[in-house]
């Protein structure tokens, strides 16, 4: 580990492709949303709020960096 890598470190949160339950429409959602994602095609809830990450409601398909 480089003295760069110490001082600088990488972000936990990412961007997460889900799949909704509902309709199965996949949907890129932030980690750590901060207001409710609801699905763009049947507006079911995707993902949720809670302080830190979000409770994700769909199957999580994919992680994005």
């Amino acid at each position: 580990m480089s003295e760069w890598e110490r001082l600088i470190p990488k972000p936990r949160s990412k961007f997460l492709r889900v799949k909704c339950p509902d309709c199965g429409n996949e949907q890129i959602v932030f980690s750590h949303a901060t207001t409710t994602v609801h699905c763009n095609i049947c507006s079911a809830i995707l993902a949720e709020p809670s302080g830190g990450k979000a409770k994700v409601k769909g199957e999580i398909v994919a992680t994005l960096e």
